[in-house]
């Protein structure tokens, strides 16, 4: 008599949480751009179907959230509550590391400005950028208006330099950028733009350290001008 053939072993199926997900979403982010970051892409990246991601996240909103969420998390917050430097300096500090760790991912700053960013990071990174502003002298509704000046100019500046950048791929060293910049500038005709050529080294190096630092100073003086005495 023959014997009945034992079923098939399922596989064992595969765990997630949203820790899984948006961590899926970063590494789309890092090598495809922010358009990869799609329900889709998610369930493919995990070998998943995309209903099992929804399980998590009602929508590609959703998901773009946590991973700012997640981005912003990174954040150093003690450099910027740490009272004892100079409130300029803290600025400065957040500014850099914020422009550091989104150009790491170009498509990263798409995604802070396709949204709102009220999550708990983003509410404590805000707390934290009024606390600094009110020690810088202003008084709430100043500091308000301030911060979010702040966010306009950090934000502005990162975003126009990621459209620069071969997205993506990491950003090219900062010398070679500026030398390609310099180079499409050379071919400007000077007859026809002469201010343009004559402020060509200086416009070649706008997406460099020295002009970020520059524009942010220029918003840091107007602001210690609000100051109360």
């Amino acid at each position: 008599m023959a014997q009945d053939t034992p079923p098939a072993k399922r596989g064992r199926k595969r765990a997630v949480g949203e820790d899984e997900v948006v961590a899926a979403a970063i590494r789309l982010l890092g090598a495809r751009g922010a358009d990869a970051v799609s329900i889709r892409g998610i369930a493919a990246e995990l070998g998943l179907a995309p209903n099992a991601v929804y399980t998590y996240f009602p929508d590609r909103a959703a998901v773009v959230r946590a991973v700012v969420e997640h981005l912003l998390g990174e954040t150093d917050l003690a450099a910027l509550t740490a009272r004892d430097t100079p409130w300029r300096d803290r600025i400065h500090t957040l500014a850099a590391d914020l422009r550091h760790r989104l150009l790491a991912h170009p498509g990263a700053v798409h995604l802070l400005l396709s949204g709102p960013m009220d999550g708990p990071h983003a509410l404590a990174l805000g707390e934290a950028l009024l606390m600094v502003l009110e020690d810088a002298g202003l008084d709430p509704t100043e500091a308000a208006r301030a911060s979010y000046l702040l966010i306009v100019q950090v934000l502005g500046a990162i975003a126009l330099e990621a459209a620069e950048l071969p997205s993506p791929a990491p950003p090219p060293p900062l010398a070679e950028r500026v030398a390609t910049r310099r180079e499409q500038l050379r071919a400007v005709p000077a007859d026809r733009y002469p201010r343009t050529a004559e402020a060509a080294d200086t416009i070649a190096q706008f997406v460099s350290d020295e002009q970020y630092a520059w524009g942010l100073d220029r918003v840091l003086d107007g602001i210690a001008g609000r100051a109360k005495d």
